[in-house]
């Protein structure tokens, strides 16, 4: 399996745990020690720990959506550049974060992270996203 495909595979399935919250899939995206470079400092979490934390995430934050922009595969290297958004539980404003985030892969698996994110309310220019995470940026 080339490493595009690899790539490609894994970031489909870790798109249907954050789209659709299917974490059935998360042992076979991320390791069982996932490293952290965020904004709270470095911390390494398991698998498990960490699908928790997505789903509190979503918990929190109602229709969250992670919509992709830019990505680029090399190797057992991957980054996006993304925005979060979603609706405000209590007011139903639109909330949106924009971010960065590079990832490093062992064994076909998520393995360290290093996420920068701007500031609550940011959002990048560009009109349109990519259709799904892993497909062709329409940016031309």
């Amino acid at each position: 399996m080339s490493d595009t495909y690899a790539m490609n595979d894994l970031f489909d399935r870790w798109e249907l745990v954050w789209r659709e919250g299917q974490f059935d899939l998360v042992p076979g995206c991320v390791a069982e020690n996932y490293i952290r470079h965020e904004e709270s400092g470095d911390r390494t979490v398991t698998r498990d720990a960490y699908a928790k934390e997505i789903a509190q995430n979503q918990s929190e934050r109602p229709g969250l959506q992670v919509v992709v922009y830019d990505h680029s595969f090399v190797g057992n290297r991957a980054w996006f550049r993304f925005a979060f958004k979603w609706r405000d539980p209590e007011t139903d404003e639109p909330r949106s974060r924009s971010g960065m985030q590079s990832y490093r892969t062992e064994g076909g698996k998520l393995a360290e992270t290093w996420l920068a994110l701007l500031p609550m309310g940011s959002a990048w220019t560009d009109t349109v996203a990519q259709e799904r995470w892993t497909s062709l940026s329409p940016i031309t």
